[in-house]
C-alpha cells in the first residue's frame, strides 16, 4: 500500500496516456519568449539588450537580490525586444526576452565543468553553483534552489526527501526523468545531501510507479538511500505532507521543512543541480508533459524554456477536438491560460487540454454544511469557513482560521457536492493577507528608518 497521511482525495489518475511514452527532445522554436520572472522572489533585470547576440547558456538576465536567480538564453540568435508577453503564471503581460533562433546552436560555457571531480565538490560551492546556474524548483513551487539549500543558522537538516510522487493526475515528466536519467538524478540528490550535511536520505515515489521504484532501488542498492513506496492518494506529492507520511514529523504552522530537520527536493531539480555541477549545464530547458483527452500524441517533450505551448501541442499531432481548456500544469493545482502563446517556464511540468465538454464549469450552489471539504484537507484546516472570508472579504478571520496553511492543492473543491469555488476563494484572500503583510512590513521599515535618522541628527546636534 505504502505509506501515507489523513485527509486527500483519489481522482481519475489517467498516466496512461503518457507515461509510457519516452522522452522526447523537442526542436528549439524559432523564436523564444523567455521570462524574466520564472521564480518565487525578484524577478531577474536584463543582462542584454535589443540586437544583443546570444549563445545557449549565456546569462540574460541577472538575479535581483538573494531570492532571485538568473535567467539564461535557451536558443542561439539575436534578441528582438525586451517586451511584455502573457505569463502562464500571472495570467498577465509580463517582461521577456524575446530572441529569434539563428540556427546555429552555439552554446556559452559560463559554468565550471567539473565533470567526474563533482564527489570531491564543497558544499557552499553547490549553492554557489545552483544559483548561478538559475535553479529553481521544477516540480511547480519554483522556490530558488540556492536559497532552499542556505537554511537559517541554527537549523539542521538531518533528513533530505527526493520527490518523485508526481501525484497530479496526467502529469509523467517526473516518471520518465526516473526512468531515464535515473543515475543523474541519484548523484543530484547526493549533491543536495552533501550541500545540507544531512545523515539520510529518501526517495519517495508513488506506488503507481512500480518500475520506477524497481529502478531506483537497484540503482541505490548499497549506497544507504532509502526508497520509499507512497500510497496513490493526491496531494502525496505536497512536502509537508510527505515528510508527515514518512517520518511522523509535522512542519509547525508557519513553517518549513527546515524547522522539522527535513529538506524536500523535486527529482527533476536533482538531474538539473547534477547537469550544472557536473556538466556545466544551466536551466534552459525541462521535460513537459503534454496530455489530456483531446491530444492526439500524448508526450513527454524535453523543451527549451521560452518555447509557446503551441509549438508543444503541434508537436504532439494537435488536438481531435476544438481546446475547451488549455492547463499549465496538472487539473488540480495547475493554471487555465486565456492563450496557447505562454511560454514553457522552469516550474512548467504539464500542458494539459480538454474539449469544450470537459471545460465546462457547473454552476456554484450554497454550502451545504456537509463537512467533505473538512475531512479531505490534507492541512487539517476548514477550507468552507476560509473560502467564505474571502467570498466577503473578512480577511483578519481568514488569518485567524489558518488560511496561509493552505497548500492550495484543491482537495477541498474537487469533494464540494455544491461545486463551491473554494480554492479560487482561498486563494484569493491568501494574496489580500499577503499584501496586508507587506504593507505592515513596509510600513514598519520606514518607521524604522525615521527613527535612526532622528538619532543621527540628534547626534549631530
Amino acid at each position: 500500500m505504502g505509506k501515507t497521511f489523513a485527509g486527500g482525495v483519489h481522482p481519475p489518475e489517467n498516466k496512461r496516456y503518457s507515461e509510457s511514452r519516452s522522452i522526447e527532445i523537442l526542436d528549439a522554436p524559432e523564436v523564444a519568449y523567455i521570462p524574466l520572472s520564472q521564480h518565487i522572489g525578484a524577478p531577474a533585470e536584463p543582462a542584454v539588450n535589443k540586437g544583443d547576440k546570444v549563445l545557449v547558456g549565456q546569462t540574460i538576465g541577472s538575479p535581483k537580490g538573494f531570492v532571485s536567480v538568473p535567467v539564461h538564453a535557451s536558443i542561439a540568435g539575436k534578441v528582438l525586444k525586451i517586451d511584455l508577453h502573457p505569463h502562464s503564471v500571472t495570467g498577465k503581460p509580463e517582461p521577456h526576452v524575446i530572441i529569434e533562433n539563428d540556427g546555429s546552436d552555439e552554446r556559452a560555457q559560463e559554468l565550471e565543468t567539473l565533470g567526474d571531480n563533482w564527489e570531491n565538490i564543497e558544499p557552499k560551492k553547490i549553492v554557489e553553483i545552483a544559483r548561478a546556474a538559475g535553479l529553481a524548483g521544477m516540480g511547480g513551487a519554483t522556490f530558488p534552489t540556492h536559497v532552499k539549500l542556505s537554511p537559517p543558522e541554527g537549523k539542521i537538516i538531518d533528513t533530505v526527501f527526493l520527490n518523485g510522487a508526481e501525484c497530479e493526475p496526467y502529469l509523467t515528466a517526473d516518471h520518465r526523468l526516473m526512468l531515464e536519467f535515473a543515475d543523474d538524478i541519484i548523484d543530484g540528490f547526493i549533491l543536495i545531501g552533501k550541500a545540507l550535511g544531512a545523515k539520510r536520505h529518501i526517495i519517495c515515489i508513488e506506488a503507481n510507479k512500480p518500475d520506477a521504484i524497481e529502478v531506483m532501488i537497484e540503482k541505490t542498492r548499497g549506497t544507504g538511500i532509502e526508497v520509499c513506496p507512497l500510497k496513490v492518494k493526491y496531494p502525496q506529492g505536497a512536502e509537508k505532507q510527505m515528510i508527515k507520511a514518512v517520518t511522523g514529523r509535522e512542519v509547525p504552522s508557519g513553517g518549513l521543512p527546515f524547522d522539522c530537520g527535513c529538506y524536500v527536493q523535486n527529482v527533476g531539480t536533482a538531474k538539473a543541480l547534477f547537469d550544472a555541477v557536473s556538466r556545466g549545464i544551466p536551466l534552459y530547458r525541462r521535460v513537459v508533459t503534454v496530455s489530456g483527452p483531446i491530444v492526439k500524441n500524448p508526450s513527454n517533450l524535453m523543451a527549451r524554456i521560452g518555447t509557446p505551448f503551441s509549438a508543444l501541442v503541434e508537436a504532439c499531432g494537435g488536438t481531435t477536438e476544438p481546446v475547451g481548456k488549455i492547463i499549465s500544469g496538472g487539473p488540480m493545482m495547475g493554471l487555465a491560460q486565456h492563450t496557447d502563446e505562454v511560454a514553457v517556464i522552469k516550474g512548467t511540468s504539464g500542458i494539459v487540454l480538454f474539449g469544450l465538454d470537459d471545460a465546462e464549469s457547473p454552476n456554484e450552489m450554497p454550502c451545504i454544511n456537509c463537512a467533505k471539504c473538512v475531512d479531505a484537507c490534507p492541512a487539517y484546516l476548514m477550507p468552507t469557513n476560509i473560502a467564505a472570508c474571502g467570498e466577503y472579504g473578512n480577511i483578519e478571520m481568514a488569518e485567524k482560521l489558518g488560511a496561509l496553511d493552505c497548500i492550495e492543492c484543491g482537495s477541498c473543491a474537487y469533494v464540494c457536492p455544491s461545486n463551491r469555488r473554494l480554492l479560487h476563494y482561498i486563494r484569493a484572500v491568501k494574496n489580500e493577507i499577503n499584501i496586508k503583510k507587506a504593507r505592515e512590513r513596509a510600513e514598519k521599515a520606514k518607521a524604522e528608518s525615521e527613527k535612526e535618522t532622528v538619532k543621527e541628527v540628534e547626534k549631530a546636534e
